[in-house]
Parts: C-alpha cells; sequence; structure tokens
C-alpha cells in the first residue's frame, strides 16, 4: 500500500492552498445560474394546488357522505347518565316519544318508551324570567357573602 504524506510546509502547501483559494474565489464571484425567487414560487404553488385539493376533498366529503342527511333533526339525545365504565341509559327523542334506551356492551335496548312532556324546555333554551342582574351587583353580593 502507498502512503500518502500530508503537505503541510513548503513550497508545494502553498500552491495548494493558492489552487484552492482561486476555485473558491472563482466560484463565488460567478453568479448563481438558479433562481431562488423561481424555486420559492414553485414551492407555494405546490403547497396551493395541494391544499386546494384537501379542500375539496373535505368538502365533497361533507356534502355526499351516507347517512348524515337521513336523520339530520328527527333523532335528538335529551340526556344521558353513566352507569358504569361501559354502560349508559340515555333519553333519546324520537318525534313526539322519548326513548329510555340502555347502551352498553356492544348493544342498545330499549328500557321504557313515554309521550314526550307537555311543558318541557331543553336546559340550553331556558328563558329568563325577569331583567338579568348586572354583573358588578353580583358581583358585590358575592364578595360581600364571602368575606366575615
Amino acid at each position: 500500500m502507498k502512503r500518502f504524506r500530508v503537505i503541510s510546509k513548503g513550497p508545494a502547501a502553498l500552491f495548494v492552498f493558492s489552487v484552492l483559494a482561486s476555485v473558491s474565489a472563482r466560484a463565488a464571484a460567478e453568479p448563481v445560474a438558479d433562481s431562488t425567487s423561481g424555486a420559492l414560487l414553485q414551492g407555494l404553488l405546490g403547497l396551493g394546488m395541494v391544499l386546494a385539493a384537501l379542500a375539496a376533498f373535505f368538502w365533497f366529503l361533507r356534502r355526499f357522505s351516507p347517512g348524515q342527511n337521513a336523520a339530520q333533526g328527527a333523532v335528538k339525545v335529551v340526556g344521558g347518565v353513566m352507569l358504569g365504565p361501559r354502560e349508559r341509559l340515555v333519553v333519546v327523542e324520537v318525534g313526539e316519544t322519548w326513548l329510555l334506551l340502555g347502551v352498553g356492551g356492544g348493544q342498545v335496548s330499549t328500557l321504557h318508551t313515554l309521550p314526550r312532556p307537555e311543558g318541557y324546555t331543553p336546559a340550553g333554551h331556558v328563558a329568563p324570567s325577569g331583567p338579568l342582574p348586572d354583573f358588578a351587583d353580583r358581583l358585590k353580593a358575592l364578595l360581600s357573602k364571602r368575606q366575615p
């Protein structure tokens, strides 16, 4: 095997370093052939096309997904309570009928059927009976109760 000597001293090292410096200076002085603005524009256009394709796909999926249009508004969940880690009791409104359903273990069973109560309003739709108290007055009342 031949062994290469590292040139670290003398005129040979000076020649090698001067050649390397001239090559790097010439490469730095020449303009870059590739345009960075063109590459940036191409990348942004590609990203825009991918985002537009995703938006069109999700719009199509929402618009034409099966099962979404058939039961919309026909079945409403009135309430429910957890009985265990996998068991629930759920009250479902179908038209003017309420169903008490037992849900658990991969099955749903009807426990009771009753008509919708006459004066029932959902908890989120309770209309206030009188004027609402001002926030500042309510805060003062709560703070006065808290202080001894």
